[in-house]
């Protein structure tokens, strides 16, 4: 492709190219005109109908070239041309990036999942946990600490589950398992909604013991002699 007639193009303003298209653009296996093309057609719409004429005109290029272009790309499995009804109800070829738009979604998923295990390898959870245990996580120990971070359980939130379990005198991983399950089943997903938590157990045995010494206080003063029965 002549790149004066790139410039040209873009100069008009007509094609935008997010920063994320043109950063990925090689490695999903387009040439930099099958990009170019692939943006000329996003900007005009998710589909429009398939005029070779005017997109070599639009683009300054043999028509062999463009339906070169085009061959490339539905090879490629980016773009598909149909044969659909217009406003009018007569039959023309249509240009679908639903191919395209597939392909971005998968990009980006994978861009999203090699972040997060990054974020998850970087974490410093596992030095928090063997600190607390006062010995070296094993291999299978990491991955369940893993398996937490990967299903968005926090670090906070695991922290609050090693401490509990540490003052209960426990150090293995399966009994935090269980706490941060039952936090989940009942709702809690935070540290604040911990701290709520552990409030309203202690305002519960707070009452029942009061409960309690008003039962005992009961019975001492109950005159036993009087009692009939």
């Amino acid at each position: 492709m002549n790149s004066s007639n790139l410039i040209d193009i873009f100069k008009k303003g007509d094609i935008v190219i997010p920063t994320f298209f043109l950063k990925n653009y090689k490695s999903m296996g387009l040439e930099l005109n099958e990009f170019i093309f692939l943006m000329y057609l996003k900007s005009n719409s998710n589909s429009m109908t398939f005029d070779p004429e005017k997109i070599s005109e639009d683009f300054g290029l043999e028509l062999m070239e463009i339906m070169q272009i085009v061959g490339n790309l539905t090879e490629k499995d980016f773009i598909s041309v149909e044969a659909k009804k217009n406003d009018k109800g007569y039959m023309e070829d249509v240009i679908l990036l639903d191919g395209f738009y597939n392909k971005v979604k998968l990009l980006l998923v994978k861009e999203i999942s090699n972040k997060k295990s990054e974020d998850v390898n970087n974490s410093s959870i596992y030095e928090y946990i063997e600190k607390e245990f006062a010995r070296t996580l094993s291999s299978i120990e990491y991955e369940i600490i893993r398996a937490w971070l990967e299903n968005n359980i926090s670090e906070e939130l695991i922290k609050e589950a090693v401490k509990e379990a540490v003052f209960n005198g426990v150090s293995n991983l399966k009994y935090i398992d269980k706490i941060l399950y039952e936090w989940d089943k009942n709702g809690i997903k935070t540290v604040e909604d911990v701290e709520n938590n552990r409030k309203k157990r202690q305002s519960m045995k707070d009452k029942s013991n009061i409960n309690d010494n008003n039962l005992d206080m009961d019975l001492m003063e109950w005159n036993w002699f009087d009692d009939d029965e």
